[in-house]
């Protein structure tokens, strides 16, 4: 028997519906400060493809696909263009040249630098309104959250729920 997403969701930790909010909170405000907190020039796929180029430079298009649960042909699209507008570089891997391997060129790493710098300036003004103990509390917790969102073990539990 399958739970309902209420069954699941009456039994989750307590901050459930706090952590919620944040997300949703998140969401408006880089709705509504697009320009500032916007992936310009590059939509959120490409951006998010970069994302995943820095943290596993040297992947090769087939893992970049599962990580994007992306089709082969949408995958070296979104490559195709990041090449192009000049933050990916593409390179024959050394050990086996007919494997392509993925590299964030200095226009991306740039890139990512520049939206890092603008979000987590809009973060720290409005974590300057938090007392130092609610700030340590919070960077605990996200940490926390951060680490089981990375487990695989909690991707692999989501989607047999699915």
């Amino acid at each position: 028997m399958h739970k309902t997403l209420t069954d699941l969701t009456q039994h989750a930790s307590p901050a459930v519906p706090e952590v919620s909010q944040v997300l949703e909170l998140l969401e408006l405000a880089w709705e509504r400060g697009r320009a500032e907190f916007g992936t310009a020039p590059l939509s959120a796929a490409q951006t998010r493809v970069l994302y995943i180029v820095e943290r596993e430079p040297g992947i090769n298009l087939g893992a970049l696909g599962r990580h994007l649960s992306a089709a082969a042909p949408s995958v070296t699209r979104l490559c195709d263009r990041l090449q192009a507008a000049g933050f990916l570089r593409r390179t024959p891997r050394p050990q086996d040249r007919r494997e392509i391997q993925l590299e964030l060129t200095e226009a991306g790493i740039a890139h990512l630098h520049g939206l890092r710098h603008r979000r987590q300036e809009a973060l720290r003004q409005a974590m300057s309104r938090m007392t130092p103990e609610a700030q340590r509390a919070l960077a605990t917790g996200l940490g926390a959250l951060c680490d089981a969102v990375d487990d695989h073990s909690w991707t692999e539990g989501r989607q047999a729920t699915a």
